[in-house]
């Protein structure tokens, strides 16, 4: 058997069906953890080299204490099961926190990475207070508490991390320990004024609003629903009430393949993707019906273990479909990944639970689901395989890569998105699914910031400036497996274009295509991909972009559009195909005419119209 392959194989195997088919998942997952904890300090696993913005220390108690977002409620249900992984844990939390001791987790300070990992201890401690509070001394209490108070003594970044503090004083509570109800109270209100509508939150910046919202913003507030339940009942109902609005535009997100939409940050977070479904679960909450949850994050579950995610030693690897640190965050140390464990909350559902008594049913997706609060239409194909989300004004200012990870013009299920290794030459830059732009010098820059953007019913437009004399209209039609891009420039200075369609896997030896003047598709092993200008006046061209830039496929093709403009008024129209099936849908173009101030398209019996003001 492959080495590389071995830990894959043992998940791919488990069909996932049962609660005890996630409990084995969850050990698979654990063992190469459990047998680095026999060999290393108690409470710290150093599991790889890389680095990140927090230190050595930090980056080991953080492997140490994100899989308990799995065994707590695991243990809540099973107390009596794996006793000698329990033992290693709780020895690990004594070890951590007494302040003696070389595997202390220390002194705390402001904006600190280990507030993040207090909440999956947190949440341990309100699960199975027996198991990991109860039997510990009275000194070893006291330790334990007074380093989960510090959350209470620093500054923490006004949003999710919000969430944070309110679990660990929530667990304090639980424990019958000192809490500061001044900073729960206040929590609990700032985290309100993150709230949108229909279900939606942002995370602390208005502009961006992403899988934080499934994974964090809601997964909290439900853990929160259900255990303050009698304590803080109104608040428990909004939670829910705002989840199950959510749920119903969420769902569109995922694909009947298992696979969810890969946008925005922290993806490396990987099947914490689904993590949402199973905190409905866990709060009683049937957003959907009971069969319809079940497959979503089940079916997740499925996808994610049949990709290439682990390493030779069994670890979960920074990356997406396969180990990539090109595409990471500066807060991805080599324990991060395990954070996705947080869908193995429905651990804490014991096997009478709806959930687990329900049959599985297939999830009915629409065609179109119209986001105004993500600022997306999201589109299916008729079989709910391929899902393409299509966005304008989302952005992020902090985080590697933000305008390829938010501001690409449609992110894809099958195709993927990819993000650049540098600026210079289009093979670095990558550019899928978005317009480049250089001053002639092989520079190149993409949208990165809206002046303004419309989410319409059949449309998207936005307003972009590269530069300050530079100010791009973009307007996107989805048709599915079509779209039509619209680009409308005023430009004050000689600029090079370069647009890209969805990018796929490359094939072995000389890459097959179909082109023409004006367009070019390329067949791949996942599906056809490929571009065409309207009028005529770009050049083709297939990039090979820089391996390891697209998050599914290590090595990629990108048909790509050109050209040269000089200084004044320009119009670029084109028309993309991204699909999961064959060539037979290039036989299906849309039929794309120009008028004063409009676009009229016509695709399959449906005619659209665009007013270009």
């Amino acid at each position: 058997m492959d080495r590389l392959n071995q830990y894959n194989v043992k998940v791919k195997k488990n069909p996932l069906r049962t609660r005890e088919d996630l409990e084995r998942a969850l050990y698979d997952l654990y063992e190469p953890l459990f047998m680095l904890g026999n060999e290393q300090k108690a409470g710290l696993l150093n599991l790889g080299t890389n680095g990140s913005v927090y230190g050595q220390k930090t980056r080991e108690l953080e492997a140490f204490l994100r899989p308990f977002w799995g065994w707590g409620p695991l243990f809540s249900v099973t107390p009596n099961k794996y006793p000698a992984i329990k033992r290693q844990l709780v020895k690990g939390i004594i070890e951590g926190t007494t302040p003696t001791s070389d595997s202390y987790w220390g002194i705390t300070g402001e904006y600190d990475q280990r507030f993040v990992e207090m909440a999956a201890l947190s949440c341990t401690l309100i699960h199975c207070k027996a198991d990991f509070w109860d039997i510990l001394s009275t000194v070893q209490k006291e330790n334990l508490a007074n380093w989960l108070y510090q959350i209470n003594e620093n500054t923490i970044p006004n949003n999710n991390w919000l969430f944070f503090r309110v679990l660990v004083n929530v667990a304090l509570k639980k424990c019958g320990r000192s809490y500061s109800l001044e900073k729960l109270e206040a929590d609990l209100q700032q985290l309100d004024q993150y709230y949108l509508k229909n279900g939606w939150y942002f995370d602390g910046y208005k502009n961006q609003i992403d899988y934080y919202i499934p994974f964090a913003m809601h997964y909290y507030g439900l853990i929160y629903a259900k255990v303050m339940e009698d304590e803080d009942p109104e608040r428990a109902a909004i939670y829910k009430e705002r989840a199950i609005q959510f749920a119903q535009d969420f769902k569109e997100w995922f694909s009947s393949d298992g696979s969810s939409i890969p946008f925005g940050r922290s993806l490396t977070y990987r099947f914490a993707q689904s993590s949402f479904w199973a905190a409905l679960a866990f709060a009683d909450v049937e957003a959907l019906p009971w069969g319809q949850i079940k497959r979503l994050v089940l079916n997740n579950l499925r996808y994610w273990f049949k990709q290439s995610i682990f390493s030779p030693e069994g670890l979960l690897t920074i990356g997406y479909g396969y180990q990539n640190l090109n595409m990471a965050e500066g807060y991805n140390a080599p324990g991060s990944p395990y954070w996705s464990l947080k869908t193995f909350l429905l651990l804490a559902l014991p096997e009478s639970h709806p959930f687990w008594q329900a049959e599985e049913e297939p999830v009915k997706f629409l065609e179109k689901s119209v986001q105004k609060s993500p600022r997306m239409i999201i589109c299916h194909d008729s079989e709910g395989k391929e899902v393409q989300a299509f966005t304008s004004g989302q952005h992020s200012h902090e985080h590697a890569h933000a305008d390829a990870k938010y501001e690409k013009f449609v992110y894809s299920t099958t195709f993927g998105f990819s993000v650049p290794k540098g600026n210079v030459l289009l093979k670095q830059g990558a550019f899928d699914n978005c317009l480049a732009l250089s001053e002639c010098d092989n520079r190149y820059r993409s949208r990165s910031g809206c002046e303004s953007y419309e989410i319409h019913d059949d449309y998207i437009v936005s307003t972009w400036k590269p530069w300050r004399d530079v100010t791009i209209d973009t307007y996107l039609i989805p048709l599915t497996p079509w779209h039509v891009r619209i680009h409308r420039i005023h430009t004050n200075r000689e600029i090079e274009t370069a647009e890209g369609g969805f990018s796929a896997p490359a094939t072995e030896g000389a890459a097959y295509v179909i082109k023409d003047e004006n367009s070019l598709f390329y067949p791949s092993e996942v599906g056809t991909t490929g571009i065409m200008d309207i009028f005529g006046k770009r050049k083709t061209e297939l990039i090979i972009p820089e391996p390891n830039t697209n998050l599914l496929y290590s090595k990629t093709v990108l048909p790509t559009l050109t050209s040269r403009l000089a200084p004044g008024r320009h119009l670029l129209v084109s028309s993309i195909l991204g699909t999961d099936r064959g060539v037979e849908e290039i036989s299906f173009q849309p039929i794309v005419s120009l008028e004063q101030e409009s676009v009229t398209i016509q695709y399959r019996n449906r005619k659209y119209k665009i007013e270009i003001k």
